[in-house]
């Protein structure tokens, strides 16, 4: 008899809470208003809940069992989809100001392991060598199987200065890699540029944050006044980027197309899930070729930039097929110390293409060849020989150059991009 009113009794009170979240999104969401009551499921849900109480072998809080609860729900949606606890909300809360030891990479959740997407430039997990696409099997001797992303998360986070061992699992490799990283405060810049071969602009973007938009228009007015206004092209380097404020990615796109065109829009369920951007008019390329550099690595706001400037056929697009992170997340307060990110929208390029779980195409296909030693040197000049006559000419434009050879030539997807750039100026300089 107690069983039976204990069950009845939380028959009601899921009843009443299911009614009060209904309630909620009918007042905030038109859609909502559509929503039937699930009576069976819900009945379903307080059967099995009525089972762990009565028979699991050690008690369980309430708290816990329907926090377990909602987060299976939005983790069944998508990889991006979860329950933040008070903890996890706070995390997100504080996590911008530094008050974590990270290792600087953008993971995801795949076949029940950590995938990296990418490594952050000049971070701890960018030194020790990690790369897009490995997969994280281990976090200081515990298997990752089984856990959330955000419990993984949570195991990689830690005080500035303390090691961490990384289980990695890499393609073409026979055996795990472990790869001990000593964790420090993540601070990024986001654009880094320079000049190579004196007239083509190289900038680097490795990550979207609130002021990437302004660093670049500052990147473009230094490059032309050092340049002194003979810019004739520019690299814009997104390769291994993850993503991350759309603002910024609307900024960049803007800042390299003229007139007033559709540079990204979003589609979901709700009204406000709904947005479409526009530029302003403001090509401060003044119409100089562009090519675009993207891998797998390539995230989010990199592929929102690379897919807007390829429809507007504002760049040429060289490297890899991009990661394929077309999806937005929105963070809902649920309490004053809870909250869920769920994923409310998908992004479109300007012409309708949608970046999810299908990324952006090169127009230009080139692999990352890593060339060997051998090679590299199979072409000797007089400044190989050994005992060669020094140039004293111009011996700072002479290290200058030495060292951006060295750049090229450690990297052919830059390579091929400079070689692109010249051919496309020498094109032009025929039709004038």
């Amino acid at each position: 008899m107690k069983i039976i009113k204990y069950k009845s009794f939380f028959i009601i009170l899921s009843t009443v809470i299911v009614l009060n979240i209904l309630f909620y999104y009918q007042e905030n969401n038109a859609h909502a208003a559509k929503t039937s009551l699930p009576l069976n499921q819900l009945q379903s849900f307080s059967e099995v809940y009525l089972k762990i109480k009565q028979n699991y072998v050690q008690d369980v809080s309430d708290k816990e069992l329907f926090d377990n609860a909602i987060k299976g729900m939005l983790e069944g949606l998508d990889p991006h989809s979860t329950f933040l606890n008070e903890k996890d909300f706070k995390d997100l809360q504080i996590g911008s100001k530094g008050e974590f030891g990270g290792l600087g990479i953008e993971v995801t959740m795949e076949e029940g392991f950590v995938k990296v997407i990418t490594p952050i430039d000049d971070t701890p997990a960018f030194k020790a060598g990690i790369k897009p696409g490995d997969f994280i099997i281990e976090i200081d001797g515990k298997s990752v199987k089984g856990m959330s992303l955000n419990q993984a998360v949570d195991l990689m986070r830690g005080k500035v200065g303390a090691p961490i061992l990384l289980t990695v699992a890499r393609e073409n490799q026979n055996a795990p890699l472990e790869i001990k990283i000593v964790r420090a405060k993540i601070k990024i810049k986001s654009v880094k540029y320079e000049i190579i071969d004196d007239k083509f602009g190289y900038i680097r973007i490795s990550s979207f944050q609130n002021k990437t938009g302004k660093s670049l228009k500052n990147a473009i007015s230094d490059l032309n006044t050092k340049s002194k206004g003979n810019i004739k092209g520019y690299v814009l380097d997104m390769r291994n980027n993850p993503g991350g404020v759309l603002g910024a990615a609307v900024d960049v796109s803007d800042a390299f197309i003229k007139g007033k065109k559709k540079l990204v829009f979003t589609k979901g369920k709700a009204a406000d899930a709904m947005y479409e951007f526009t530029s302003n008019n403001t090509d401060l390329a003044n119409g100089k070729p562009i090519v675009v550099l993207i891998n797998g690595g390539s995230a989010s706001a990199s592929e929102i930039v690379a897919g807007a400037l390829q429809d507007h056929k504002r760049a040429i697009i060289m490297g890899t097929q991009s990661f394929g992170k077309g999806s937005v997340q929105t963070v809902l307060p649920i309490t004053s110390r809870t909250a869920v990110k769920i994923t409310t929208a998908r992004y479109y390029t300007p012409n309708g293409r949608s970046i999810q779980a299908k990324g952006i195409e090169p127009d230009i296909i080139v692999e990352n060849l890593e060339l060997s030693s051998s090679l590299k040197n199979e072409i000797l000049k007089e400044s190989d020989l050994k005992g060669h006559l020094e140039n004293t000419d111009n011996k700072d434009k002479d290290n200058k150059e030495k060292l951006q050879n060295e750049k090229l030539k450690n990297d052919y997807q830059l390579s091929e991009a400079i070689n692109l750039l010249k051919g496309l100026n020498i094109i032009s300089m025929t039709k004038n």
